[in-house]
């Protein structure tokens, strides 16, 4: 599956520190470290189904934000995303609608597609639908069962006679690997099982071992899509796509699995418990999430129906790159809300750094935009710091400084705005 065009990075003078990232799995701020110049991320991607809504775009802004400072301190970034192109929430939205499910996530792929470019989110290298690794899931799984990981659950409602479900063993995963992100030392057993029945689970289905078991392969049912495999005809479940996918695309271990914070449990903890068990390794050195965005006080949502989405600002005029500074006056770990007068005062503070950078500009201006730029790198590189990356543009911008044209550059690089 092809991706979004890449907006040009600007090239800046020196180079910036790689970036210290709030890790989840330690609860700390821990160092990034590529391997050979390289480094790698995993960000999980979109549902396709009522793309892109500003919850989405923080996310997806807040990974963009670390690509770009790795990208200025001298990095190649291997950057991969999935679409769960197949899954029950799309072929629920598809049933209401009477809209082929296919149909129904090419369209709304193209919309992300289109939203993420006006926005300047820089694209992966593997963007990678579901679809399209069937098989590679399907004996990811075969292997899970073969080494005492997946065990089967019979299902009476499958289309086939023989056809049985797949779940996870996390009581023999957890025996025999060290997948855990220690996220059992924060939550009780009653709270995991209620995030896991929010969150896709099946705490209550008969005959697995244990409550959160997660779904590893769904066996074919009537009326819905499914591909012969390995494992019996059907299709895979959520956690083990996100597995497979990474590994196939980055190998058994790189830096940092990322999403929104809704995804820390069960999804991330499964999805690294999976991959753990394939391979024998930790599935990555850092596990950074993105807060929630709310509007009209409520967690902004699918089910609820409050999105505001890109694409609907866009339609009305408003200037993506507004949008974006209006994701990043908030950090991109804070749960926040989405309001008028945040983007007004997003527009506002667009036009005035146009207006400065428009300044005629001067030979002297250029040592100050360097200590400018030292500034700005320092604040970033400290767990993506952007509301005081803008406090430094913004008592810039208020010195009325003369301009040689660097700010600019370091604006467009650094915080993907382009003036």
């Amino acid at each position: 599956m092809h991706s979004w065009s890449r907006p040009t990075v600007p090239s800046l003078p020196g180079r910036g520190p790689v970036p210290r990232v709030f890790d989840d799995s330690t609860e700390s701020l821990v160092e990034t470290a590529g391997v050979d110049g390289r480094i790698g991320i995993y960000v999980c991607g979109i549902t396709p189904y009522d793309a892109t809504h500003l919850g989405h775009a923080s996310t997806y802004l807040a990974f963009d934000g670390i690509q770009r400072l790795w990208i200025d301190a001298g990095l190649e970034v291997d950057y991969v995303q999935n679409v769960t192109d197949v899954d029950d929430p799309l072929l629920e939205r598809a049933n209401a609608t009477g809209v082929d499910w296919r149909e129904l996530a090419a369209s709304q792929v193209e919309l992300f597609r289109t939203d993420m470019a006006a926005l300047r989110v820089l694209p992966p290298r593997d963007y990678v639908a579901v679809t399209e690794v069937v098989d590679p899931i399907a004996d990811a799984v075969r292997r899970l069962v073969d080494a005492g990981f997946g065990y089967p659950v019979d299902t009476p409602d499958a289309r086939d006679a023989d056809g049985q479900d797949i779940y996870f063993d996390i009581d023999a995963a957890a025996e025999h690997t060290d997948w855990h992100l220690g996220l059992e030392s924060r939550l009780d057993a009653a709270t995991m099982a209620a995030f896991f029945a929010e969150r896709g689970g099946d705490p209550d289905r008969e005959g697995k071992r244990n409550r959160l078991d997660p779904l590893l392969w769904r066996a074919a049912r009537e009326g819905e899509p499914s591909w012969p495999s390995a494992v019996g005809e059907g299709r895979p479940g959520w956690h083990i796509e996100c597995s497979v996918i990474a590994l196939d695309a980055l190998g058994p271990h790189f830096c940092v699995q990322g999403g929104g914070s809704d995804l820390v449990f069960p999804h991330h903890e499964f999805s690294a418990a999976h991959a753990t068990a394939l391979t024998g390794k930790r599935f990555a050195d850092v596990h950074a999430h993105a807060g929630m965005v709310a509007y009209q006080g409520e967690k902004m949502s699918k089910s609820l129906g409050n999105l505001v989405l890109v694409s609907g600002l866009r339609a009305s005029g408003v200037d993506p790159s507004a949008v974006r500074l209006a994701v990043l006056a908030h950090h991109y770990r804070d749960d926040w809300e989405w309001t008028d007068a945040g983007l007004a005062e997003a527009v506002a503070r667009l036009e005035r750094w146009r207006d400065a950078v428009a300044r005629p500009q001067a030979s002297d201006a250029f040592d100050h935009e360097v200590t400018l730029l030292a500034e700005l790198r320092g604040v970033l590189s400290s767990d993506l710091d952007t509301p005081a990356a803008l406090k430094v543009i913004d008592e810039w911008v208020a010195g009325a400084h003369p301009t040689g044209g660097l700010v600019a550059r370091a604006v467009d690089a650094l915080l993907g705005v382009q003036l």
